[in-house]
């Protein structure tokens, strides 16, 4: 008997009767008093919910935004810092099958306009501190809830007369809650992208997407229910939601939030909460590292590659991986079986397909060259479904065959490992060559005495453009620093290829950042251009 079915049906099959407030059901029912979400404000002692009392918190937040008019396909504005109000509203959108919108906390007024209209936001969840800038610049909202604190800090006077309703009015009464069947791939979630060459786009995830990031992420990391992951990366994008939060959920771990990254109390929240599970980013490593490392119980560090020192000196697995808002979670990783060599991210996620496509010719790169990174999925499971109301986007985003071409470069090693290069807009390309960024990097700390580093292009008359460094100088460097630049220089000449030295060192106290203090690389291209002309 042949059967024939189409492939909306195909999707919604893959997590058939389940959807976010369908998981949450299940883990209040079979694990009630394990604690799900531990708050960790600064100065205050510590909120903790269980899977259970979770799960009703979030329901009398259902109810109040229900009461508010909020309903299935509804988007609302969560613009605040981390902060278990803005998990609530999150979540509480889910089980109405509404939409929440999470926006980066430094965009200006001109962006919480872009972010509330674009996606037709109907209210706001937001702080004191951004109440003004959000009532002034999306007037189209139908109404606003603020937090009574600042993730935990209390408010200055000035930023009390907001004029708008507290939080606690949203908490209403979960049994006036519609019935709503679960529906899998129904959006649950938007991000917006950091937008650092371009307005940032808006990236929609459904409730297969946060399943899927249980089901897979939570394995790509060795995570399980007795685990326990700190959060203090920003609430309002992918790493926290889905990497951290959606991994957990999977396997019914425990969360612990704080409003911010803090060196000073980095290792004393570890050891406290006897955390198991992190994040790892470079600025995390500059901000500790004088502090002596004492014994833990972290079992895994998420970091972007294969990295033997860090292991040493954190004394925990770096489990390398890759991903991007657009893939929802790890679509490379390096398991704990095999060896891979150092600075691999590992291959491709079971459930992912990849290809490195060189970006001129359209053909598949061979072994050792560099090209783009091609990830293949189905969107709304493994991938995000779409960039809402942006259908240029798409088209650009998608091949006809449902490639997404990630922008990202990546190099395709030996026994199908993969290197991590940059992106392709951050790429040099110096006569005629392709030139790794990271690979120029990764040899100029060789050198010693560096803090951070970031090589970018500079124009250059003959050859286009040719690669520069911008240094933060760190413990170890030189008091001169003529002197650094110079060691900087000889180490890459002594194991680079020529066209690969850096033409000049620039020393700077800090990089600009875009979102998760990621290095604005377009705006040092600006600032290496403002500096003379190089040979």
């Amino acid at each position: 008997m042949s059967v024939s079915v189409d492939s909306e049906s195909t999707d919604r099959f893959q997590f058939a009767g389940q959807d976010i407030p369908w998981l949450l059901d299940h883990w209040a029912a079979a694990k009630p008093d394990h604690p799900l979400l531990v708050w960790v404000p600064r100065g205050a002692e510590p909120q903790r919910w269980s899977y259970r009392e979770f799960n009703e918190q979030v329901g009398r937040v259902a109810a109040g935004l229900h009461a508010r008019g909020v309903g299935k396909g509804d988007k609302v504005l969560i613009h605040a810092d981390n902060c278990p109000e803005m998990v609530f509203a999150w979540y509480a959108c889910a089980k109405l099958g509404a939409v929440g919108v999470t926006t980066n906390t430094r965009s200006v007024g001109a962006e919480i306009q872009y972010f509330a209209e674009h996606t037709g936001c109907v209210g706001a969840v937001t702080q004191p501190k951004f109440a003004a800038m959000i009532t002034e610049h999306a007037p189209k909202l139908g109404w606003i809830v603020v937090t009574d604190d600042n993730g935990g800090e209390a408010p200055p006077e000035e930023q009390l007369g907001h004029g708008q309703d507290s939080f606690d009015t949203l908490l209403g009464d979960p049994a006036t809650l519609p019935e709503r069947s679960p529906e899998p791939m129904l959006p649950a979630g938007i991000v917006f992208t950091s937008g650092t060459t371009s307005r940032p786009k808006a990236v929609v995830h459904t409730h297969a997407n946060a399943l899927w990031s249980g089901r897979i992420g939570s394995r790509n990391i060795d995570m399980t229910g007795d685990d326990t992951y700190l959060i203090y990366l920003p609430f309002f994008h992918v790493n926290a939601q889905s990497w951290s939060f959606w991994a957990a959920l999977g396997v019914g771990a425990t969360l612990v939030l704080q409003p911010r990254f803090s060196a000073s109390r980095f290792w004393e929240v570890i050891l406290e909460h006897e955390i198991t599970h992190i994040s790892l980013i470079p600025f995390v490593f500059k901000a500790i590292a004088a502090q002596p490392v004492p014994e833990h119980k972290l079992k895994a560090g998420v970091f972007g590659l294969v990295m033997p020192d860090l292991e040493a000196w954190l004394k925990l697995r770096v489990v390398p991986a890759f991903g991007m808002t657009e893939t929802v979670t790890q679509c490379i990783c390096a398991d704990a079986w095999q060896a891979y060599p150092n600075l691999s991210m590992g291959k491709p996620t079971p459930g992912y397909e990849c290809l490195i496509v060189d970006p001129d010719s359209g053909a598949l790169c061979e072994e050792g060259e560099i090209g783009e990174l091609w990830v293949r999925g189905t969107r709304g499971i493994q991938l995000f479904l779409e960039y809402y109301d942006n259908k240029e986007a798409m088209e650009k985003s998608f091949t006809p065959e449902g490639w997404f071409k990630t922008g990202d470069m990546v190099r395709l090693g030996e026994a199908g490992n993969l290197f991590y290069c940059d992106r392709d807009k951050d790429a040099l390309k110096v006569g005629g060559e392709n030139v790794s960024a990271r690979e120029i990097e990764d040899m100029c700390r060789q050198a010693g005495g560096i803090g951070d580093i970031a090589v970018v292009a500079k124009s250059h008359d003959m050859l286009d453009m040719v690669p520069v460094a911008f240094v933060i100088r760190g413990l170890g460097a030189p008091e001169s620093e003529d002197e650094h630049a110079a060691s900087i220089i000889e180490q890459c000449k002594t194991n680079l290829a020529d066209f690969k030295v850096p033409r000049a060192v620039y020393f700077v106290e800090e990089f600009p950042t875009a979102t998760l203090e990621k290095v604005a690389k377009n705006r040092l291209r600006e600032m290496a251009d403002e500096m003379p002309a190089v040979d």
